[in-house]
């Protein structure tokens, strides 16, 4: 049972088996993950896809609460069982660096890759919350960093951030409710075996998605250092983005397949719920102690990609995020992968 419980909170017991691996049978693994998360993703999507017209939903309000719950879900038990075993800080530093990677990597690649919707009636609502959760998770750890002693993110807050978290989900099933459909095909549904097929669907991507992806970058990044690639370098971009991977795969599924607004909402859902849920869950386990690179360095990068989407999704009245906006928060986001590779910033 222990050894289960590592296998959840710390990755290095995977390292550790994959160092034993020949080379050809890692290669191997990594080819069976990408075939696996491939597979898992499409499923994902067209569960996600026949959810939504089976109920009347939108499709970000599924990308929202559905699947971005699946993805981030096995985050949080991570980041819990990571504090429950002593290792509080693993919680801060998985919710924030996903963060950065779902807007400023995932989003950014995907406006660029393909022309995103913007569904202003749930953006304008759920948007908010996603850059109001950051900002007051900052505001509290500004407050602690004013105290006397080590600042940390306590118990209670982990607490509050549950509540909100359960008035967000509550509150975006209502405004999805309200808001008039606009990208939903219910026959679709109908023609696919309803409720039924698109549970199973979704629950079977989502395990493929998140059990592959939790062992194909632990076998890339052994076979980069194999190769000779810096530990440094490595740290700065497989394990940075690793947590968001099953996003990653989610979001070219959804574009590829023709169905973006479930890459939009589980982004916005993501964000949040990365927050709210993985480091609001990990605190209440136990307190998460706050480095002081998170102030001068990863905070203001969250920040300012945050704030960025936030305030491109005022301007494109048109209905339409624009390539440049893309552009923009990619580019934020290397900066940061850069900066953080150039000065040894741990996450």
């Amino acid at each position: 049972m222990r050894e289960i419980a590592i296998w959840i909170a710390d990755e290095r017991f995977i390292y550790d088996m994959l160092d034993g691996f020949p080379s050809i049978l890692v290669l191997l693994l990594i080819v069976l993950c990408i075939v696996v998360v491939s597979k898992g993703a499409d499923w994902l999507v067209e569960g996600a896809v026949r959810l939504a017209g089976a109920t009347g939903l939108s499709r970000i309000f599924i990308g929202a609460t559905v699947v971005s719950l699946g993805t981030t879900t096995p985050e949080a038990v991570v980041s819990v069982m990571a504090a429950w075993m002593g290792n509080p800080g693993l919680a801060l530093g998985n919710g924030v660096g996903s963060i950065i990677a779902d807007t400023g990597l995932i989003f950014g690649l995907s406006c660029i890759l393909a022309s995103m919707p913007v569904n202003r009636y749930i953006l304008n609502r759920t948007g908010w919350v996603q850059v109001g959760s950051a900002t007051l998770l900052v505001i509290i750890a500004l407050i602690a960093a004013a105290g006397t002693g080590p600042p940390v993110i306590g118990r209670s807050v982990g607490l509050l951030f549950l509540c909100i978290l359960t008035g967000y989900l509550y509150m975006t099933y209502v405004w999805a409710k309200r808001g008039a459909p606009t990208d939903e095909g219910t026959a679709e549904c109908s023609a696919a075996g309803g409720l039924a097929w698109s549970w199973s669907r979704i629950v079977a991507g989502l395990v493929m998605v998140v059990a592959g992806a939790r062992i194909l970058v632990p076998c890339v990044s052994c076979m980069a250092h194999r190769v000779g690639v810096p530990d440094d370098v490595i740290a700065a971009t497989l394990v940075a983005f690793g947590t968001s991977l099953p996003e990653l795969i989610t979001a070219v599924a959804a574009i590829r397949k023709g169905h973006p607004e479930i890459t939009i909402g589980n982004i916005v859902g993501a964000d949040v719920l990365n927050c709210l849920f993985v480091i609001g869950a990990a605190a209440a386990a136990r307190p998460l102690a706050i480095p002081e690179n998170f102030y001068t360095f990863h905070f203001p990068a969250m920040l300012l990609i945050l704030y960025s989407f936030r305030i491109f999704i005022g301007m494109n009245r048109q209905g339409r995020f624009r390539k440049w906006q893309g552009g923009w928060l990619l580019g934020v986001y290397f900066v940061y992968i850069l900066l953080q590779y150039l000065f040894n910033i741990e996450a």
